[in-house]
């Protein structure tokens, strides 16, 4: 199989405030647009690498920032989605796009197979179990785990503007999603949009949470609102109080 990681750079998992006291457990698997030195660019232009299509812009500084004012673990991916989208299983066309909204990826064209092994084995697979690992660890200690993916999508899609500003994502378990939809009454907030299980989004949620019986939660946030600093204090602050509110109720149950 082909070496795809050389062996100074970095595990994909990157782990924050791993004994955080929260109940959550944070997540941010589309967190940043560094790309392994052997992919090179996959053959886009620098300013194709700033654009959503190869990371959640403001994701990883919104989640940064929850992640400390809920005293909780967070779990980000090093490597840009365009290498491989943690969120997609290896079977799924988006794993390793060929095309990402209107952009061709020409460096994940008529991909043979040892390279695409290359890429599960050594980006999915260790991200996937660096969660498994963090969640069994909980499990072992008797420690409440909440996962929480934390995302942002863009306000203009395929020619269209987007009009809701934070989506609230789930499949298996609409309980947290439920408890928060009416905690932003200023904000356009919508369950299961701008994406939802028919797009294929919650793999994550659907491959560690739903199996152990775990509440849990996907979070879109428009990008506009949290490219800046700003922006992302702003919103990780709104999120904080209805999550952990949502999380005291949810330990009653």
């Amino acid at each position: 199989m082909t070496n795809l990681l050389a062996g100074h750079e970095p595990h994909p998992a990157e782990l924050i405030n791993p004994n955080g006291n929260s109940p959550f457990v944070l997540i941010c698997e589309h967190a940043s647009n560094v790309m392994p030195l052997n992919l090179g660019t996959l053959g886009l232009a620098a300013e194709d690498l700033n654009r959503h299509i190869a990371y959640d812009i403001g994701a990883a500084g919104t989640a940064k920032l929850l992640a400390r004012l809920l005293d909780a673990p967070l779990i980000m991916q090093r490597y840009s989605r365009l290498a491989y989208d943690c969120n997609r299983p290896p079977e799924s066309p988006g794993a390793m796009p060929e095309l990402s909204e209107i952009y061709d990826i020409p460096g994940n064209k008529n991909l043979v197979p040892a390279a695409k092994l290359a890429r599960i084995t050594e980006i999915y697979r260790p991200f996937q179990n660096a969660i498994a690992q963090l969640l069994d660890e909980r499990a072992a200690r008797g420690t409440r785990a909440i996962p929480i993916s934390i995302h942002s999508f863009t306000k203009h899609y395929k020619g269209k503007d987007r009009a809701v500003e934070l989506g609230l994502l789930f499949d298996r378990d609409a309980w947290l999603a439920n408890q928060l939809v009416k905690s932003f009454p200023d904000i356009n907030v919508q369950l299961n949009e701008p994406y939802g299980p028919k797009d294929g989004v919650m793999h994550l949620m659907n491959l560690h949470a739903a199996p152990r019986g775990l509440q849990h939660l996907m979070i879109e946030i428009r990008n506009d609102l949290i490219e800046s600093e700003r922006g992302q204090q702003q919103w990780a602050q709104r999120l904080s109080v209805p999550l952990m509110k949502a999380a005291a109720k949810g330990e009653k149950l």
